[in-house]
């Protein structure tokens, strides 16, 4: 069963109609890993060496255990922001006589052997063969550690599932993690518990003492346990459909009849931002971007780099236009099979969406006037952003989201949730943010401050001019792309 499992993953993964677009990403990812993989496996031998040469009265296999703390509490904090459990596509096998059991328990042993737990192995492996070869320890001891140590990493794995199960019906799902390792940190640093010391002895009695390992091994065996019976309870073909009762907060949005034929699409996208955990994000960003500025403008540093003002104002009258556009029309990928089986223009559909953008930099634009406060220069230069912003960002971003085939579930939790994150989405900042910051950086040195302004203000009214020529070119590109981003919203990430 495991094998055939293995074969359905394989052909999904090449007849995925987002194969193509995730190709290059995936290459880029493989040369990622490799460097990652080439950094754990030196680290091994570049700390044996500091210590040899630095500390040479040092015990590098202490040393080491002492370490282990810090990188347990490290490990578990980016497993939940970047780590998440393998699936698979269950629903099929849920009308079929296939056992429940198999079905969860090849989706646990798959997260065994994830790249994130093959990484410290090229570190601790290497490490433990120095330790035998320079004579710190006996051979047997350093197989135990390494026992110990892969049984701490899958713990860690598994308890990063747990506390994501836990979270994750939260607004704000970070929060638990971010509270345990703090508190067990704090624990360490203010010296009301020595965790760090404390683990450290338990790791050097374990390597030494190996027939302790049935300690871990049963904290492991009770966590797989309890993530089995997590995902064993959700297993069924109607989880899901029934949701909490809760009370609708019903929004006037009579005020959106004003903008005519796109008023429908508007209360829908205002509805859809209001009442859904990942699309709320791209509201409470607007703080972010709003305020980004201050952790710029106050220093004396960047008052001298005028050329460098243009990126802080496509980025902070823009950042709903980039959290918002970026994944457009993969909101509605949900529903938009039924969207586009309706009687609608495409035309209007997108022009609601340029709309509710185009709104929103000039709202951040306003609430970010005070910033003249740190030179006129700063703020001119979100005034010609707001306008670079409406003029091309908007037409840009909506071009872009032509390209998008990865389907959003829009009840899934917002921080740090990369579901929908595609090829689109890495390219799309080149063009956003970092060609008028070059583009102005340039004409900034080759004339002045003043000219860099007209020019890059000039991009932006050229792109409001031909507006209506831009979004029929846009509308086109979407409607040939129509059919494919159908089937690829049928199809789940």
């Amino acid at each position: 069963m495991v094998k055939h499992f293995i074969s359905l993953e394989w052909k999904s993964f090449f007849r995925s109609a987002s194969f193509g677009k995730s190709l290059a990403i995936k290459i880029f990812m493989g040369f990622f890993a490799s460097y990652l993989a080439l950094i754990f496996a030196s680290s091994g031998f570049l700390l044996m060496l500091y210590l040899e040469r630095k500390q040479p009265e040092t015990d590098p296999f202490l040393f080491f255990n002492g370490l282990i703390f810090f990188w347990f509490l490290g490990d578990l904090l980016i497993r939940f922001f970047f780590q998440k459990l393998p699936v698979m596509t269950v629903k099929p096998f849920l009308t079929l006589p296939v056992n429940r059991g198999q079905i969860v328990n090849y989706v646990l042993k798959k997260s065994m052997v994830s790249f994130v737990n093959f990484l410290p192995l090229l570190t601790i492996i290497p490490f433990g063969i120095l330790l035998i070869v320079k004579g710190y320890t006996s051979a047997s001891v350093v197989i135990s550690w390494w026992v110990m140590l892969i049984l701490l990493i899958l713990i860690n794995n598994f308890l990063n599932f747990i506390i994501e199960s836990l979270s994750a019906e939260r607004e704000l799902s970070f929060l638990p993690i971010i509270l345990l390792t703090s508190i067990l940190y704090g624990l360490n640093y203010f010296d009301v518990i020595d965790l760090a010391s404390l683990m450290s002895k338990a790791v050097t009695g374990i390597s030494k003492n190996p027939y302790y390992l049935i300690t871990p091994i049963a904290i492991l065996g009770v966590l797989y346990g309890f993530n089995f019976n997590i995902l064993i309870k959700k297993l069924y073909l109607d989880s899901g459909l029934r949701g909490k009762v809760k009370e609708v907060n019903a929004a006037n949005l009579e005020w959106t009849k004003s903008f005519g034929d796109i008023a429908p699409f508007l209360q829908l996208d205002l509805k859809m931002i209001w009442r859904n955990k990942r699309t709320k994000s791209s509201v409470w960003i607007l703080l972010m971007g709003l305020f980004y500025g201050l952790f710029f403008y106050p220093q004396p540093t960047y008052q001298d780099l005028p050329w460098f003002f243009m990126l802080i104002g496509v980025f902070s009258t823009g950042i709903f236009l980039i959290s918002f556009g970026q994944f457009i029309p993969a909101w509605d990928s949900g529903y938009y099979k039924l969207l586009m089986s309706q009687n609608i223009k495409y035309e209007q559909y997108l022009k609601s969406k340029f709309t509710l953008m185009a709104f929103s930099v000039v709202v951040l634009f306003i609430l970010g006037i005070p910033y003249v406060y740190f030179g006129w220069k700063v703020l001119i230069a979100h005034f010609v952003a707001a306008i670079y912003n409406i003029g091309v960002n908007t037409h840009v971003i909506l071009y872009g989201g032509s390209f998008n085939r990865k389907k959003i579930n829009l009840d899934q939790k917002a921080a740090f949730n990369y579901q929908g994150t595609g090829a689109v989405q890495w390219l799309i900042g080149i063009p956003l943010l970092l060609f008028p910051m070059g583009l102005f950086a340039l004409l900034y040195f080759i004339t002045n401050f003043e000219i860099a302004c007209a020019i890059l203000s000039l991009f932006g009214v050229i792109g409001i001019v031909f507006h209506q020529k831009l979004m029929k070119s846009i509308t086109d590109k979407y409607t040939k792309s129509k059919y494919k981003m159908i089937d690829a919203f049928d199809q789940e990430n």
